[in-house]
């Protein structure tokens, strides 16, 4: 199939639902993912469509809408979430991440959780409103309304006078090769400033993630201890990641 007639296929979608997928599109079409990623990336800067993470959405919907992106694996980050709950019982001070998954993890606290947590992430703010014994420190920065978190060096700046007991961080890419790796340079800067100031860091991540890689490199998978996905944790897509000294749940 020729390059004009996937980029016409792949809009035609894009005018039915709002919404594509790598791994739909890919199938549909018969091509590898990579193609398509290529693909979206020469649409999105014609301006056709808004690249997001997994796919694309039409430009009339608002770019990273954290309703569109919070729907997005919605299972699996409930899985992830009660996963991650059992790993905040035993700690004290945590800083959290940005993103829809750590959301995820926030809303599946019980009201009576004691914790500190230290966060760039806005949106956990109404979350944990009726948490009376969770204390929120809120890192300052410039405002990034489509990620409702704050970036910028004043958040990496004021998080470095803090000591975790563990980083509950969220991912854009993790592989078993290449590490952890993110799509915002600010994003992966404050991230790393996370896990120096932490005892421990557990990486977030549902099984799209799994094996995918982006632009700018966080750490390499020997800094990591903890892994937590959706996947039951004996299922063979974890196995290239066991031959590192972390724990996966």
């Amino acid at each position: 199939m020729l390059k004009e007639e996937r980029f016409d296929h792949i809009l035609k979608e894009l005018k039915i639902s709002n919404k594509v997928f790598f791994e739909g599109l890919a199938k549909n079409l018969n091509v590898s993912e990579d193609t398509i990623r290529r693909d979206i990336e020469v649409l999105s800067k014609s301006g056709l469509l808004v690249k997001v993470r997994g796919g694309a959405i039409a430009p009339s919907v608002n770019p990273l809408s954290f309703q569109d992106r919070a729907d997005l694996f919605s299972d699996a980050k409930k899985i992830i979430a009660l996963k991650a709950q059992q790993v905040l019982k035993e700690v004290r001070t945590v800083f959290i991440d940005g993103g829809t998954t750590t959301l995820a993890v926030a809303s599946s606290l019980p009201l009576q959780s004691r914790l500190r947590i230290i966060t760039h992430n806005v949106a956990l703010i109404p979350m944990l409103a009726l948490h009376e014994h969770i204390e929120l420190i809120i890192l300052g920065g410039t405002y990034n309304r489509l990620t409702k978190t704050n970036l910028g060096i004043q958040v990496a700046f004021e998080a470095q006078r803090y000591q975790a007991d563990l980083y509950l961080m969220g991912t854009c890419a993790i592989d078993s090769t290449r590490g952890v790796t993110a799509s915002v340079h600010e994003d992966g800067e404050i991230k790393k400033v996370f896990m120096k100031a932490s005892a421990k860091t557990a990486v977030l991540s549902n099984q799209a993630k799994l094996e995918t890689a982006d632009f700018f490199h966080v750490a390499d998978l020997s800094r990591i201890d903890m892994l937590i996905t959706d996947l039951p944790s004996n299922d063979p897509k974890l196995h290239p990641y066991r031959r590192f000294d972390l724990e996966i749940l």
